[in-house]
């Protein structure tokens, strides 16, 4: 995941890493994934579900009606199972056929390249400071990796934590909670499981009072050649108490969240539980009250963040305590409690306008319009996909960080002796207090 979470600190364990390389109007995508145990069942069509749904949105650009997203087995999976190798996988890009004259690899004459390059970088977006940091005069070779369309393969790699996860009960969905400047006002309690309720939405809202409002933003917006950003919210339901760890600070999960979730594209801001709300309370108001659950799960019980109720999993129950709120997010000195991982995350808007902003055109040094290309009025609610990948990449590493195993066998049997013993110290002694 980074060289960090290679070392931490000395524990000789092998994370899940994960990298992609491609272009956005190259030939192909590709991720690599290491560190997932062997056995573990997997499918193209589980992958191929996930990059649907990032192609999915009101809002979404004509790209998405060229792509066909679909992965391609290169390596470490055979009969359906992984091996325990690196696990490669190649995503076509279908819309090649249409720039591969402008993203030939082989070198072309010089009067060819000069016709070819973008000169006029677009505020916001990675094109000036690109070119400058690596010494180009085309900010296409800048522009093509920095665009989103990388994420594409990001998201193949968070479909194969997902899968992960979902051996051990995690359940990671999203909505979008604002978009446009329009406020969402989910249910109290968020439905179960969450994407199928947002995925029905085509601008993955849970309040159908708002939903025709953001349509008529998104409508004006690509009307006036503008582009509209907002805010998603993750959800983990059924993440196990003591991921993560407070002993250094590049263990501690909140930082590895926060850290994979702002290299987004256009990500701004990341908030976990109260986030932001969290620093203008008094203490009494923030910290969540911790009740012994010595009998089980209190009947019509939930954990309350921001308002709304989430249903406990039994992640920290097993060990016999229970929260009466969730404001922490699921996260205390950066260890899981057990109780729901709740996660915003902000985008600013796409930084292609059609409407372009001023610039300077490289080329001549003179003030110009910013380059226009195909592109969003608005991704996010494709961000909030991205969003659960990345998620799902930051929790399946720490799994495997706490539980190990070069097999999904042998980390079960981690993981279950684990959770068995989850509070035994602390029954022990009371059973000692009370003799």
């Amino acid at each position: 995941m980074t060289p960090q979470a290679e070392a931490h600190c000395g524990i000789n364990r092998v994370p899940l890493i994960f990298s992609t390389a491609g272009e956005s109007h190259g030939k192909a995508l590709v991720a690599l994934v290491q560190g997932l145990p062997a056995g573990l069942p997997v499918s193209a069509e589980w992958v191929d579900r996930e990059l649907v749904r990032r192609m999915q949105g009101y809002g979404r650009g004509a790209r998405m009606k060229i792509e066909r997203d679909r992965v391609e087995w290169l390596s470490g999976v055979r009969a359906g199972e992984t091996l325990g190798s690196p696990v490669a996988m190649l995503i076509p890009n279908r819309d090649w056929s249409n720039w591969e004259d402008v993203m030939a690899h082989e070198a072309a004459e010089p009067g060819e390249l000069r016709r070819r390059r973008v000169t006029r970088p677009r505020p916001g977006h990675a094109d000036l400071v690109g070119v400058l940091k690596y010494d180009r005069v085309d900010a296409r070779d800048i522009l093509e990796r920095a665009s989103a369309r990388e994420t594409t393969a990001r998201v193949a790699a968070g479909a194969l934590a997902k899968r992960l996860l979902d051996e051990f009960g995690i359940e990671i969905g999203s909505h979008v909670v604002s978009l446009g400047g329009v406020r969402a006002t989910p249910p109290a309690e968020l439905p179960v499981p969450l994407n199928d309720a947002a995925d029905r939405s085509e601008t993955r809202v849970l309040d159908p009072s708002v939903e025709a409002e953001i349509v008529r933003r998104i409508d004006a917006a690509k009307r006036a050649g503008d582009t509209l950003g907002g805010e998603v919210e993750i959800v983990a339901r059924g993440v196990v108490v003591g991921l993560g760890s407070h002993v250094s600070w590049d263990r501690k999960l909140d930082g590895r969240l926060a850290g994979m979730l702002m290299s987004i594209p256009a990500v701004k801001a990341v908030e976990i539980g109260l986030g932001v709300e969290a620093a203008r309370r008094p203490g009494s108001e923030v910290h969540d009250p911790i009740d012994p659950a010595l009998g089980g799960v209190p009947a019509g019980s939930h954990a309350r963040v921001a308002g709304r109720d989430h249903p406990p999993h039994g992640g920290d129950l097993r060990a016999g305590f229970r929260r009466r709120t969730n404001n922490a997010g699921g996260l205390e000195g950066g260890i899981t409690t057990g109780e729901p991982l709740v996660i915003r995350v902000a985008m600013k808007p796409i930084s292609t306008l059609m409407s372009p902003l001023p610039t300077v055109d490289l080329a001549t040094g003179r003030t110009a319009n910013a380059q226009s290309e195909r592109s969003d009025v608005t991704a996010v609610p494709a961000m909030g996909v991205i969003a659960e990948a990345m998620t799902a990449l930051v929790l399946a590493d720490a799994m495997l960080e706490k539980f190990g195993g070069d097999s999904l066998g042998e980390m079960r049997r981690n993981f279950d002796g684990y959770v068995a013993s989850l509070g035994a110290r602390w029954s022990a002694l009371r059973d000692e207090v009370e003799g």
